[in-house]
């Protein structure tokens, strides 16, 4: 019987030690930007100037990036 229950032990073990390996339920929230605020101006503007945006559309989204990298 020895032979059975150190097997059986040692996966209860590594199943216990694994399972409190979960990160401790934190949020993570991370942000990656490959643009920079000026090259997101620069395409938001020849967007509304080619007539892709209406003016309303194009000052929300001015103000939205200007406020994200403040």
């Amino acid at each position: 019987m020895k032979r059975v229950a150190l097997p059986q032990t040692f996966l209860l073990a590594a199943f216990l030690a694994l399972a409190g390996c979960g990160g401790g339920g934190a949020e993570v929230k991370s942000t990656v930007t490959t643009t920079t605020m000026g090259q997101e101006l620069q395409d938001l503007e020849e967007s509304y100037k080619k007539g892709l945006l209406t003016e309303e559309e194009y000052k929300r989204a001015r103000k939205a990036i200007l406020k994200r990298y403040q």
